[in-house]
């Protein structure tokens, strides 16, 4: 074999190593990468979830707000990156507990009744208006005691949160999205699978919740999010009774 061959073989050699070792380490990250978005979802290969939405009131069938129809497709697309399925059911049929299977729940507690239990089991330092009658409070949050107002089209608050019950090792966690209007639903929906990754990194496994604004959805759609504040202590923390909130904020 003269040396122009050797170098050759060499080379081709040098080279098949150099691209089956490229291959190993993006196969180990994305393999990393994937393991950590399933445990951040409770969604291990071939797993169930549920994503849960409100009813519409037009009639008996399953009819779903055009933007909670998009926040299911955001959150549908998350649950396959991550290998899983899901099972839809509207708020009035999800009759089970939370922890065996990861929970994705959509819409305010006037709309959804098992977000309603959630709140109240879980945040009861969040209080939602779901007065029928108008009024500059209707639709408002209150966390702790801060008060937050809804102007809709202009800026609209969201909760954002991964809840899990503490007592349970190994339980799968409960997603909440939680707008004041249906459009703020989505746009929690899709803070989250744009922010999985940093929040991933921020929380691990653990509870969080987030207090959104969403900014002139009117020309935005739900694309213009800011982060209020993390409201975690204050949302898990029991309000006095008959508490009053000391500060509203109106959302412009």
């Amino acid at each position: 074999m003269t040396d122009d061959v050797r170098n050759i073989v060499l080379g081709v050699v040098a080279a098949g190593i150099s691209a089956a070792l490229g291959w190993i380490a993006r196969t180990y990250l994305w393999r990393r990468k994937l393991r950590r978005k399933q445990v951040f979802f409770g969604l291990p290969d071939n797993s169930e979830s549920l994503l849960v939405v409100n009813r519409g009131a037009s009639g008996p069938d399953l009819a779903v707000m055009r933007y909670d129809v998009f926040a299911l497709l955001e959150l549908a697309a998350l649950i396959k990156d991550c290998n899983a399925h899901a099972q839809v059911l509207p708020h009035d049929a999800a009759r089970q507990g939370f922890g065996e299977r990861t929970e994705f729940c959509v819409g305010g507690p006037a709309s959804n009744r098992r977000m309603a239990a959630h709140l109240s089991s879980l945040l009861p330092g969040v209080r939602v208006n779901v007065d029928a009658e108008p009024s500059p409070d209707r639709g408002a949050f209150q966390v702790g005691t801060e008060r937050y107002r809804v102007e809709v089209g202009t800026a609209e608050y969201a909760l954002l949160a991964r809840l899990t019950v503490e007592q349970s090792n190994g339980a799968r966690p409960v997603f909440l999205f939680c707008g004041q209007t249906a459009i703020s639903n989505q746009a929690a929906a899709r803070y989250l699978a744009r922010n999985q990754e940093r929040l991933t990194r921020k929380y691990g496994d653990s509870t969080f919740v987030l207090l959104l604004k969403v900014i002139n959805s009117g020309a935005y759609g739900p694309d213009v999010v800011e982060l209020v504040a993390d409201v975690t202590r204050e949302a898990k923390a029991p309000l006095p009774t008959a508490a009053a909130p000391r500060n509203s904020h109106r959302a412009s």
